[in-house]
C-alpha cells in the first residue's frame, strides 16, 4: 500500500488506535490500520508469522474488532492485496498501444517485485496451493480482475482501429503477461525494463505480421475474384 510521509503516517497510527469499530459499521481509518499492518507485519516476518493478534496490535484496533470483518488472516491479506492492485494496476492511457504496453508492463513488473504487495501475492499464491476454497477466492478477486485490467490496452486499440477486431484476446494476454508471472514466481529471473520491453515488441511484430497476412489473403481473394 502506498505510504505517506514519516509524519502522515505516524499522524495516521495515532488516529487509527482511537477508531475501534463501531455499531454504525467499520470505521475506515481503522479498516486501513489494519490492511497497511498486515502488508507490514508479512514484509517483515512471512506468512507464518503474521497473526490475527500482531495484526490488530500494530493497528490499534481490537482483535475483536478484526474478528468482525474479516475471519483469517489470509482474508486480510487479499483484501490488501486486491486494493493495492486496483490502485497500481489499471493500465495508462496514451492513445497508443505501444506506450500503453510498455507503461503496463513496466509497472506490473515493479508491483510484482519491488513493492510490499507482491511479497503479499507471492505468499497469497504459496498459501493457495494448500487451499482450494481460498485459490478460487484468489482467482476470482484478483486474476480474473487483473485479466481484464490487462485487456484494456488491447481494447482501446481496437476502438482506435490500431488492432482488428477479432484479436484472439486470451492468447495475446498470455503470451504478454504469461512470461513475467513465470520469472516472478517460478524461476526467479529479473523482470527489468529490458525484459518487459521485449515482450511488447514482440507482441507488437506479431500483430503486425497477422495484419500483413490478412491484407495479403484480401488482395489474393479480390484478385481472383476479377
Amino acid at each position: 500500500m502506498e505510504r505517506g510521509s514519516t509524519a502522515a503516517a505516524t499522524a495516521g497510527q495515532k488516529s487509527a488506535a482511537r477508531h475501534h469499530g463501531n455499531r454504525h459499521g467499520r470505521s475506515e481509518q481503522a479498516r486501513q490500520a489494519v490492511l497497511e499492518a498486515a502488508d507490514d507485519l508479512l514484509v517483515e516476518k512471512g506468512f507464518t508469522g503474521v497473526t490475527i493478534e500482531g495484526i490488530a496490535a500494530r493497528a490499534g484496533v481490537a482483535k475483536q474488532t478484526v474478528y468482525r470483518w474479516w475471519k483469517t488472516k489470509t482474508d486480510i491479506l487479499l483484501d490488501a492485496f486486491l486494493q493495492d492492485a486496483a490502485e497500481a494496476l489499471t493500465p495508462p492511457d496514451h492513445g497508443d498501444l505501444a506506450a500503453d504496453l510498455r507503461a503496463h508492463l513496466r509497472q506490473l513488473a515493479l508491483f510484482l517485485t519491488r513493492s510490499d504487495a507482491g511479497a503479499v501475492f507471492t505468499a497469497l499464491i504459496g498459501h493457495a496451493q494448500h487451499d482450494p476454497a481460498f485459490a478460487a477466492a484468489l482467482r476470482s478477486g484478483y486474476l480474473d480482475e487483473q485479466r481484464r485490467r490487462d485487456q484494456l490496452p488491447l481494447e482501446r486499440a481496437i476502438q482506435r482501429g490500431q488492432l482488428a477486431a477479432g484479436l484472439d484476446m486470451a492468447a495475446e494476454i498470455d503470451q504478454l503477461v504469461g512470461p513475467l508471472y513465470h520469472r516472478v514466481l517460478v524461476t526467479a529471473e529479473p523482470v527489468g525494463q529490458a525484459f518487459t520491453d521485449r515482450l511488447v515488441e514482440a507482441f507488437l511484430r506479431r500483430v503486425s505480421a497477422n495484419v500483413a497476412d490478412g491484407n495479403t489473403k484480401a488482395d489474393a481473394g479480390e484478385m481472383e475474384s476479377r
